[in-house]
């Protein structure tokens, strides 16, 4: 096995050359999924000149165990997946500021997570239905300034993979680091992507990337 299974993976792009763009959305797929399932949000989240970039990950998915299992029998996957996304966004030559972490499900842990751990001020996070990655009762660090960064943490409840508490909890992770956290929950929502979500979504990229 090796050390670093989601190198190299492929990209799927949508919208504009991320040269001729304001910005890009780093779209990331859920356990399962694909860049090309994932990819299918772009157009009706676009809200301006952006270019999408959807990795994929090695066996469709990002790492094998819950997000909620101990962060070490998800190595080295998560790792990887984590120094996949820094790859990507150095490859597009953009500071933070213009750059958007978004994603589904295990997506959107792991966007989460990146964030949390490699903290700066991005354009944005719009985790659908996810939280920060760590084993019940793990102490998620605060340190590193988002500095207004908007963030949206929208979940189904009940939710069959990620529960209501950590999606609250990584709220509140992130509101303490300086990101401003809109938070809501759909009851009785499936494991989907409500066309209300993807106007939340849609609204975040218009105000990130102003005319």
């Amino acid at each position: 096995m090796t050390n670093d299974p989601h190198s190299g993976g492929r990209v799927l792009n949508a919208g504009k050359p991320v040269a001729q763009a304001d910005g890009v959305v780093i779209l990331l797929h859920g356990r399962g999924g694909s860049a090309a399932d994932i990819l299918t949000l772009a157009e009706p989240m676009n809200a301006r000149n952006l270019a999408f970039l959807a990795p994929e990950a090695a066996g469709n998915s990002w790492y094998p165990n819950s997000f909620l299992a101990p962060r070490e029998s998800n190595e080295p996957w998560l790792n990887s997946a984590l120094n996949r996304i820094a790859t990507l966004i150095g490859e597009t030559g953009l500071p933070p500021e213009r750059i958007v972490l978004a994603g589904f499900s295990q997506g959107a842990c792991l966007a989460s997570t990146f964030v949390a751990n490699h903290p700066a001020r991005y354009a944005g996070l719009i985790a659908l239905t996810g939280g920060l990655v760590g084993s019940p009762g793990t102490r998620f660090t605060s340190s590193g300034d988002l500095a207004g960064m908007p963030a949206l943490l929208l979940s189904g409840v009940p939710d069959p993979h990620i529960p209501w508490e950590r999606v609250e909890e990584s709220a509140a992770v992130l509101t303490a680091m300086g990101a401003k956290v809109t938070l809501r929950k759909y009851p009785g929502r499936p494991h989907t992507v409500s066309m209300e979500e993807i106007g939340l979504a849609h609204d975040l990229l218009a105000t990130a990337f102003p005319l």
